[in-house]
C-alpha cells in the first residue's frame, strides 16, 4: 500500500502500484536495429536507384507513346438541320431550351490503324466531380435494389412523394450526349459498329449496382412509383435498347456514379465491335485509317461552369491507356538519385572522413574546424 499526500493536507492511499511491469516491450527492452548511415551505404544506394529507375521510366514511357490516340473537341459545334448548318451553336440551342434536340456533325480523318482493341471516351473539362457535397450526394443501399432513397440525397430525393431512381446529384447530372461514328470510303457511309457493354469495372457492376427484385416480367413495373431525376429525359428502365443493360445495371450510369478525382477526366463510352466484317469495312484487327464523321446528339449543357467537352478514339497497352506521367517521373526520381550520389561522392572526397575515423569518434574527441 502507498499513500499520498494532498494540498489540502489529506492522505490518500493508494493500493495499485504506478510502477510498469518489467516486460519488454513496457521497460523498452525490445530488440532493435539501428544502422549507421555511412557513405558505404548511402552512395550505392543512391546509384542503384537511379540506374533502376531510369530504364523502367523509359520502359514506361515508350509503352504509353505506343498508345495510339485521337481527341475531337465539339463543344462548339454548330447545329445540323436536314444535312445543312443552321449558324447556331448547339450550346446555345440547349441554353435556350434544355429539353430541346441539338444535332451536329464534325469530319475527321484517322491518319494510320487504330490496332487492337479500341475504346471510344467523352471527357469534360471544369467538371468538379470531387466536390464534397457533390460526391455525398448518393445512396448506395438505393443503388443495390431498393425504390426509396434516403435524405443524403436531397435536394435530389423525391417529389410529390416519389423517390427519384436513382436519387443524389451524381445521378442527376449524368452525361447524356449520344454519339454515332460515320465511316466514308468509294462513296459509301455506315455506322461503326459499338459495344455498350464491358465498359464498367467488373466490381461495380457485380457488387455494387442491383435492380429490385420483382415478379413482373418488365423492369418498369419494378420502377412505377419512382420519378427520373429532374435533369433526365428518360426514366432508368429505359437508358438502353438491350433489355440487360438498364436500370440501375446500365453500364453507363455505373461509369459515371464513379466520381473523377479531378476537374479533367474521361469515361468510357463504348468499344469497338470487332466482330463486324464485310467486303468494305472490316474491324476484326481494329479501327481502320480514312474518313469519319462524328455525328452528336448534342443534350450535355457545360457553358454554365465554362467547361469543354471531347471524344477521344484510344486503344490501350499492356499499361493501360496513354499516360506519360508515371514514366517521366520515374526518369526525374532517377536522374536526381545519381545527380545526389555524383554531388555527395564528392563532397566526401573534399571534405569527408573514412569510415574508420567516424566509428572511433568518442565524446573525447578534439573537435578540428
Amino acid at each position: 500500500m502507498s499513500t499520498a499526500m494532498a494540498s489540502n493536507g489529506i492522505q490518500i492511499s493508494d493500493n495499485k502500484s504506478q510502477k510498469p511491469s518489467s516486460s519488454a516491450f513496457k521497460q523498452q527492452k525490445l530488440p532493435s536495429w539501428s544502422p549507421i548511415l555511412t557513405v558505404g551505404t548511402v552512395l550505392p544506394t543512391f546509384f542503384l536507384i537511379g540506374v533502376a529507375f531510369i530504364p523502367i521510366g523509359i520502359g514506361l514511357l515508350v509503352s504509353s507513346n505506343q498508345v495510339q490516340e485521337y481527341a475531337l473537341n465539339y463543344t462548339a459545334c454548330e447545329q445540323i438541320v436536314n444535312k445543312k448548318p443552321t449558324g447556331e451553336k448547339c450550346s446555345e440551342v440547349i441554353g435556350k431550351d434544355i429539353s430541346a434536340n441539338c444535332e451536329c456533325r464534325l469530319d475527321f480523318k484517322l491518319d494510320e490503324d487504330f490496332r487492337r482493341d479500341v475504346y471510344f471516351y467523352y471527357g469534360l473539362t471544369n467538371f468538379y466531380q470531387n466536390h464534397r457535397r457533390y460526391v455525398k450526394s448518393r445512396d448506395d443501399r438505393q443503388l443495390l435494389g431498393e425504390i426509396k432513397g434516403s435524405t443524403e440525397c436531397a435536394p435530389f430525393d423525391q417529389k410529390d412523394d416519389k423517390w427519384f431512381a436513382p436519387c443524389g446529384a451524381i445521378a442527376n447530372s449524368l452525361f447524356n450526349d449520344t454519339f454515332i461514328i460515320l465511316r466514308r470510303a468509294t462513296g459509301i457511309e455506315r455506322s461503326v459498329p459499338l459495344m455498350f457493354s464491358g465498359i464498367a469495372w467488373a466490381t461495380d457492376k457485380n457488387a455494387k449496382f442491383r435492380n429490385p427484385k420483382t415478379s413482373a416480367k418488365n423492369l418498369s413495373e419494378a420502377f412505377k412509383d419512382t420519378l427520373p431525376p429532374p435533369n433526365w429525359q428518360t426514366p432508368v428502365w429505359n437508358l438502353s435498347s438491350d433489355a440487360n443493360n438498364n436500370g440501375y445495371e446500365n453500364e453507363a450510369l455505373i461509369v459515371w456514379m464513379r466520381t473523377a478525382a479531378l476537374p479533367t477526366f474521361r469515361k468510357l463510352y463504348g468499344r469497338l465491335s470487332h466482330d463486324k466484317q464485310d467486303n468494305e469495312f472490316n474491324y476484326v484487327n481494329g479501327l481502320p485509317k480514312g474518313n469519319y464523321t462524328l455525328v452528336i446528339r448534342y443534350k450535355y449543357p457545360v457553358a454554365a461552369f465554362k467547361g469543354t467537352k471531347r471524344f477521344i478514339i484510344s486503344n490501350t497497352s499492356w499499361l493501360g491507356g496513354k499516360n506519360p506521367f508515371i514514366g517521366v517521373m520515374y526518369i526525374i526520381v532517377g536522374c536526381v538519385c545519381l545527380l545526389l550520389s555524383g554531388i555527395f561522392v564528392f563532397i566526401h572526397k573534399k571534405f569527408g572522413k573514412s569510415t574508420s575515423e567516424i566509428l572511433n569518434i568518442t565524446q573525447r574527441t578534439p573537435y578540428i574546424g
